[in-house]
């Protein structure tokens, strides 16, 4: 009840990054019963096809994450403790926050799965797909639902782990296995070929080898900001990039992994072009993936932000203009762009080269 009362009474900017929650899981929801829909019309690949659809459902769970960390009420504020509302009390409620948002999202997929399908009459385009999601075929609800359930109960469960009580590692521990796995990944593709589980499974250990290497890489673009005798302008942007590494650094390298996956899509368009595992919803699929690592990390940026915000003020009151802010601010993104653009092109060129060996 006090996680619906806080969630009700949550700015409007809030709401808003909980309804882009709620839009993701309803994509991903929709996504995982046109893959049952197949697996009804196809049994033979349908292991594969749900294995695909995990991608989006990842990236659904990264997304739901980022907006608990920077909703306000799962921030600890001064009096909470004493009316028994501590840190344990705070995850709690970020929890069943995310739950609400992804269980409206997987609500409103099945809603309109079903009337695309023409099972839900009187509205328009009813029945629009009947054909593209198999409605001569009978959808089984309780395969239907446990489907559905999967978006809640994961991003439910990635935020009562990641949003607990611990001691941040430093952002250098985990460039070393980023590395490794990113390697492993670029093997496992190059061993598997352009079809099959294996390509996934490479994706997918480069895409979690860049995020384990994302913090360290924005540690050491915050090093190379101030390198060589800075001055009062990169020491601000470079230490305040060190320590926004541990936030921007994990949803950055899966960005960085997707714009590689989209760069080796066009370096092979012209060389028989990639697996279309989800048949005509593959492309929306890697756009969801996309926007969903986009706003994952723009919504880790806004919680950098406002955890510099003590710091920003007392700057502003020791007479700091505020160009110097917005240019140190300019400074940090200029930094990151001009790492990771080179990181994603050399992943695709890699990449590229290990399916067309």
């Amino acid at each position: 009840m006090l996680a619906l009362r806080l969630a009700r009474g949550s700015r409007p900017v809030v709401q808003l990054r909980r309804l882009l929650v709620a839009a993701a899981a309803a994509c991903t929801g929709f996504l995982l019963l046109y893959v049952l829909a197949e697996a009804l019309d196809r049994p033979a690949g349908s292991f594969p096809r749900l294995l695909w659809a995990l991608v989006p459902l990842a990236a659904t769970v990264q997304l739901a994450v980022a907006v608990a960390r920077t909703d306000p009420a799962t921030r600890p504020r001064e009096g909470l403790d004493a009316a028994g509302l501590g840190p344990v009390r705070i995850t709690l409620v970020a929890t069943i926050s995310t739950a609400v948002s992804c269980t409206l999202g997987s609500a409103l997929a099945l809603a309109v799965f079903l009337h695309l399908r023409g099972d839900l009459a009187g509205l328009p385009f009813d029945g629009a797909w009947a054909r593209l999601l198999h409605a001569d075929r009978p959808l089984p609800v309780a395969a239907a639902l446990t489907l559905l359930a999967l978006v809640p109960l994961a991003a439910s469960a990635a935020t009562a782990v990641l949003l607990r009580p611990h001691t941040p590692l430093a952002p250098q521990t985990g460039l070393p296995w980023g590395i490794t796995l990113t390697a492993c990944g670029l093997a496992t593709q190059a061993y598997a070929g352009r079809g099959g589980p294996g390509m996934l499974a490479g994706w997918s250990l480069t895409a979690i080898g860049l995020a384990l290497a994302g913090p360290g890489l924005a540690y050491a673009c915050g090093t190379l900001v101030q390198a060589v005798r800075p001055g009062a302008l990169r020491l601000l942007a470079g230490r305040a990039l060190q320590e926004e590494a541990p936030r921007l650094g994990p949803p950055l390298g899966v960005l960085c992994a997707v714009g590689a996956g989209a760069l080796t899509a066009l370096a092979l368009r012209d060389r028989g072009g990639l697996l279309v595992p989800l048949g005509p919803l593959t492309g929306p699929a890697a756009a969801l993936v996309a926007l969903c690592a986009a706003a994952t990390l723009l919504t880790s940026a806004v919680e950098a932000r406002q955890s510099r915000g003590p710091g920003r003020e007392a700057l502003l009151a020791l007479g700091a203009p505020a160009k110097v802010l917005r240019t140190a601010a300019s400074l940090r993104a200029t930094a990151l762009v001009a790492v990771c653009l080179p990181l994603s092109w050399g992943v695709a060129q890699l990449t590229s080269m290990a399916l067309t060996r």
